[in-house]
């Protein structure tokens, strides 16, 4: 599971370099860096648009049959063809963050924070929904899949983790080739921390 992450870099214009990403100068003012990025919040998302990476602001909020939000959605589900077909052959995206919060299953545990050791991007796999009705962005969910080792120690599953040279190929490729990219983050790909649990409150 995924229910908050970071993005801390100080400039848009930064993320979209390390991505080799277009963006808006119309967004720039939205962004600001985030210690606490929670579900509803007003995110970012690199989608493929035309031929080139697109870095835009989406809500981390997808809405399926009902209004019901989905924040994450289980990996393996979709690349079996169970639901979410057509988002998944065309509306696959990557949730960009720089690290994300796992929590122990047991209540009042504090948080483990997950990211690279370089501090780099965690790219998280995902879906996206184009804006539709009142909605100002694009909505998106996060992949889950089985957790490495280093999860393992703290929960049972975690965001499916996209190294960057696999980016075209999760944006762009053919669902049957995407589907090989859902999986476990390698065991050296991250590092753990304990953090406080004020990290519980998304104030």
């Amino acid at each position: 599971m995924c229910a908050r992450f970071t993005l801390r870099k100080r400039k848009l214009k930064e993320i979209a370099e390390a991505l080799e990403a277009e963006y808006s100068p119309d967004d720039e003012p939205l962004y600001r860096p985030r210690f606490n990025v929670a579900p509803t919040d007003v995110a970012w998302i690199v989608e493929f648009g035309g031929d080139s990476r697109v870095l835009r602001p989406a809500t981390w909020n997808y809405l399926v049959s009902g209004g019901r939000p989905l924040i994450n959605l289980r990996g393996e589900n979709v690349g079996s063809g169970v639901g979410y077909r057509d988002a998944f052959a065309s509306r696959r995206c990557v949730a960009v963050t720089d690290g994300f919060y796992e929590w122990p299953p047991t209540k009042g545990n504090a948080p483990t924070f997950y990211h690279r050791a370089d501090d780099g991007l965690v790219l998280l796999a995902g879906l996206f929904q184009r804006p539709k009705g009142a909605d100002r962005y694009a909505r998106f969910t996060v992949l889950t899949t089985r957790p490495n080792s280093l999860v393992a120690r703290v929960h049972d599953r975690m965001p499916a983790i996209l190294p960057i040279e696999r980016l075209d190929d999760w944006l762009a490729s053919e669902p049957a080739a995407a589907v090989a990219l859902i999986g476990p983050a390698s065991e050296d790909a991250l590092v753990a921390r304990p953090v406080s649990k004020h990290v519980n409150s998304v104030k």
